[in-house]
């Protein structure tokens, strides 16, 4: 009997070890679990040491930490007809760990399809300029339809951006057509109005030279003077319309020598 029981020691040992082993529990502090008794949810299990019965308990733990699920690229029709290929990312994280291992078998699986759904359906009511400009206000449409579907899986979403729209290349040619068109009608618009300032501030130049005596003459004296720094430049004397008016009233024939023919009396 002794032998025996000296025999059986170490086997109960190990069994003891075993049971130990498999009784003790470590959470980490980024993970939340529940505990099954049975198969039967008994209580919420916390980051730290903690002491199951094997066999009778389960203990089943979810991370906590934000969880980011990519959005693979796929083609959406726009309200306007108009085919795009959009892709984004969702960004969440649990809050409610019983329902988030009771409620839903997958919940990342199951976000990351209700979330392309919604997408889907969101860019399919609107128009490509909307889209194009509006990523912020589309996204957090997304999120709203999806964190109302989610919250029942204790699922809270943090996030959801839009990291690309491609177009086809048909529309990139138009949309370039347009912006350049935008850009030489502002062009033009800019050039007109400096040509119509630029004639007005010459309009009152030309107005107070021509109330000032000799202004125009001093102005066209520096002017001779600006070209005539290049010696490149061709000089052409120009004469003020004053000294040409003054000439139109003198008689040249008296600084020519010249006399005045006599006039002929009319016949009697």
């Amino acid at each position: 009997m002794l032998d025996l029981t000296c025999g059986l020691l170490p086997v109960i040992a190990v069994i003891g070890i075993f049971f130990f082993v498999a009784a003790v529990r470590i959470v980490p502090q980024y993970k939340e679990g529940v505990l099954l008794t049975f198969g039967r949810y008994t209580r919420d299990i916390k980051p730290g040491l903690n002491i199951i019965i094997p066999i009778v308990h389960t203990l089943l733990t979810v991370d906590k930490r934000i969880t980011t699920v990519d959005i693979p690229k796929q083609e959406v029709m726009t309200k306007d007809n108009v085919p795009v290929m959009v892709n984004a990312v969702v960004y969440f994280r649990v809050h409610n760990t019983k329902d988030a291992i009771l409620e839903i078998q997958n919940y990342t699986y199951a976000v990351a399809q209700y979330a392309q759904t919604a997408l889907r359906d969101v860019i399919g009511r609107i128009d490509l300029d909307t889209l194009l400009t509006e990523r912020e206000s589309i996204a957090s449409d997304i999120k709203k339809l999806v964190d109302e579907e989610t919250d029942k899986w204790g699922v809270d979403i943090t996030a959801i951006k839009i990291q690309d729209v491609e177009l086809p290349t048909d529309m990139k040619r138009a949309m370039a057509r347009q912006a350049e068109a935008e850009r030489e009608k502002r062009a033009t618009i800019i050039l007109s109005s400096g040509e119509l300032e630029a004639s007005e501030n010459l309009r009152k130049a030309a107005e107070n030279l021509a109330k000032s005596s000799g202004g125009m003459h001093l102005r066209t004296l520096q002017t001779l003077s600006d070209v005539s720094a290049d010696q490149s430049n061709t000089l052409v004397f120009v004469t003020p319309i004053e000294v040409l008016r003054a000439i139109e009233g003198v008689d040249i024939s008296k600084f020519l020598g010249k006399k005045e023919a006599p006039k002929k009396n009319p016949k009697k």
